[in-house]
């Protein structure tokens, strides 16, 4: 299984972006029943939870993304999404997608978003 980020970007404060994660090789089933997160890392910052979305389709938020970014999936794609709206310039980072099966583990290489103000 590999999974590989895609969408991010330079954008000015107040723009979109649309992350996507395909998880490449994982069966539909897995797919279904594992927890999606994303998690971003800004230049000296440890990496930090900023989405997650349970197989139940429960969504968690970080409080500074709430009402801006919007976790989904697409199972048939086996694909994972981040819809990010009102960028701003604290929202720069590296954000990985993550995908817990219950038994493994997987991480995607990380795309990057950079805001500016």
């Amino acid at each position: 299984v590999q999974l590989q980020a895609s969408g991010g970007g330079s954008v000015q404060a107040g723009g979109f972006l649309k992350l996507s994660c395909k998880a490449s090789g994982m069966i539909l089933s897995t797919f279904i029943g594992s927890r999606m997160g994303w998690y971003r890392q800004a230049p000296g910052k440890q990496r930090e939870l900023v989405a997650d979305l349970t197989s139940g389709g429960a969504s968690n938020y970080q409080d500074s993304v709430k009402g801006r970014f919007t976790i989904s999936k697409n199972n048939g794609k086996r694909t994972v999404y981040l819809e990010m709206n009102s960028l701003e310039p604290d929202d720069t980072a590296v954000y990985y997608c993550n995908i817990e099966t219950g038994c493994r583990d997987y991480w995607g290489q990380g795309t990057l978003v950079t805001v500016s103000s």
